[in-house]
């Protein structure tokens, strides 16, 4: 029997009358008019009326006051009025939609205004023309696992083991904003080496004001701008660099970091560095599942709860498993110090024996071709403009020091095509064409999981070796069990002390030792709990860590001497 587990930050969001998530939704460009449309929403399934609906959640979710999967191909329609505040209009006013999963059609006061398609990414409608004094907004979303073309992730039908509850519908804030006729669409923050470059599209000549460094002249939509003695951005010391660009009418507030990313060879092996010097990225795999929301955070504090245990442990790097998340994880990221990893979203058929099983248990596997994986161009296609959509959206967040584009198979094809492609999206970071296995000849990285074997890794001395999945040691708190009749993971243990003295074992005799032969990173699975999988350090409802910075602390330390 299932049980239903609440985080304590859900406990307080259903025991108060808050509107959930009024924190900002974009922090990385940020206005002053904004108006935010969470809360209760009426609520029909295939036109007939299921109450309302709290967004920011999904409806499969116990905070969405719903809690129900509906079946696939079903229209969900949210529907809610609204006034705008008097003197919000500038001119444009715009309607933004954090995520739906999958597809989405808006109606403003029964006109058409907009659809979008993919359900990790957030789209903005110009909603003027349709306006009145009282408008009735209506979002309709359908969404379809079974047909596997658009990205879906770890979602799945018939959840269980690492395959969990599927979402659909609206999961992320639904918020209005108003800006002049003529304004800054999109704000470009590239930085390379040791300075960082602002554009705006469209392209308009304007002022980049940098507290900390003084004005400059935006020409032609672009400034670069190098500071004679940066202060760099580590985990250590997340340090960010706030601006403001202004352009014709327009106004927005962000924020910038600098950092370096490069591999030097050090020694006889590559090694991935931050800053210039070599780094160990010592980190975990972050599913971003909730007990409560699911895909959502009951609320956005969640995200810094999770970075800053992990940080306690000596963690310095998190995994972004297959998911996209809300801007706000991102943020967090850049706040307080906690370096990405992320992932693409997964599209196509999942094969057990050809995805996992034959990998792991014959390594020769390991390097077969992908050329006829996952042939159907339907999905390439959809693969791809995810993929794409995924680095415009988080490209500007410093926090995110490497991409993953294909993990264990799921989903793969022509690789070595794909990284091309990829690297015209961003060439500034750490690139992981092939997570796991089926690896091909172009990567930034050599990336290997290791499952039910000990970790013995060499690197090659011509790609960094990189560690981007293993462990998955499991203890199960009672209490805090989403499934207690199947539990699911790598390595048993039957006490908080066994599971201690299990890692300080794995860490420190097996993947200490890779360190001295070029293993710079290294991604234990994982942050929590997830639904059936055990083999999180913090329970699925986030009320239990199972290991101490005792126990952990010494294991960083020894890591990060290793590489230096």
């Amino acid at each position: 029997m299932l049980v239903d587990l609440l985080t304590e930050r859900g406990e307080e969001l259903l025991a108060s009358n808050e509107t959930p998530w009024q924190v900002y939704p974009r922090p990385q460009m940020r206005r002053d008019s904004y108006v935010n449309l969470n809360g209760p929403w009426e609520f029909a399934v295939n036109y007939e009326s299921q109450g309302h609906i709290r967004l920011p959640f999904c409806p499969e979710s116990r905070l969405s006051a719903i809690g129900k999967h509906y079946d696939e191909g079903s229209l969900l329609s949210y529907t809610r009025e609204f006034m705008l505040p008097e003197g919000f209009n500038r001119g444009r006013v715009l309607l933004h939609i954090g995520a739906a999963d999958q597809r989405a059609e808006v109606f403003l006061n029964g006109k058409p205004v907009g659809s979008h398609r993919g359900g990790y990414h957030a789209f903005c409608l110009d909603i003027t023309h349709a306006l009145e004094a009282v408008n009735r907004l209506t979002i309709c979303c359908m969404d379809d696992l079974e047909d596997q073309t658009d990205p879906y992730g770890k979602q799945t039908l018939n959840r269980g083991g690492m395959w969990y509850t599927p979402v659909s519908g609206i999961w992320q804030t639904v918020w209005l904003e108003s800006v002049p006729e003529n304004y800054i669409r999109k704000l470009n923050i590239e930085n390379r080496g040791y300075s960082v470059t602002i554009s705006i599209e469209p392209s308009m000549d304007g002022k980049v004001r940098v507290p900390a460094l003084g004005e400059f002249m935006l020409t032609d939509g672009a400034v670069t701008v190098t500071p004679e003695d940066p202060h760099l951005w580590s985990p250590e010391d997340p340090y960010l660099y706030d601006f403001t660009v202004e352009a014709g009418e327009d106004k927005v507030d962000s924020y910038f970091a600098i950092r370096s990313l490069e591999i030097k060879k050090v020694g006889n092996y590559p090694r991935l560095c931050l800053n210039g010097k070599p780094c160990f990225f010592h980190g975990l795999l972050d599913q971003g599942y909730w007990p409560d929301g699911i895909f959502t955070p009951a609320k956005p504090e969640c995200y810094a709860d999770d970075i800053l245990a992990m940080k306690k442990l000596g963690f310095n790097a998190l995994r972004k498993h297959i998911k996209v998340e809300p801007e706000e994880f991102y943020y967090q990221c850049d706040k307080l110090g906690m370096m990405v990893f992320q992932d693409m979203v997964n599209n196509g058929p999942y094969h057990y024996m050809r995805d996992t099983v034959l990998p792991t248990v014959l390594p020769a596997c390991q390097t077969c071709s992908d050329k006829y994986f996952h042939t159907d161009p339907r999905q390439q296609k959809m693969f791809l403009e995810g993929m794409e959509a995924t680095v415009n959206q988080l490209k500007n967040h410093p926090c995110i020091c490497y991409w993953t584009i294909f993990n264990e198979g799921w989903g793969q094809f022509d690789s070595d095509r794909v990284y091309e492609l990829f690297k015209k999206l961003d060439d500034t970071r750490f690139i992981d064409a092939t997570s796991g296995w089926f690896r091909r000849k172009k990567t930034d990285v050599d990336s290997r999981h290791v499952y039910f074997r000990k970790v013995n890794l060499k690197g090659n001395g011509k790609k960094p070796l990189v560690l981007s999945e293993f462990g998955g040691k499991t203890y199960k708190c009672e209490g805090h069990v989403f499934d207690p009749d199947k539990t699911y993971g790598y390595g048993g243990c039957k006490t908080p002390e066994e599971l201690s003295e299990a890692m300080k074992k794995l860490y420190l005799e097996e993947v200490l030792p890779c360190v001295k032969n070029g293993l710079c990173a290294a991604i234990y699975t994982q942050v929590s709990d997830v639904e059936d999988e055990i083999n999180g350090i913090v329970t699925y409802d986030r009320k239990v860590c199972k290991l101490t910075p005792e126990t952990m602390l010494p294991i960083a330390a020894a890591l990060q001497n290793g590489v230096e």
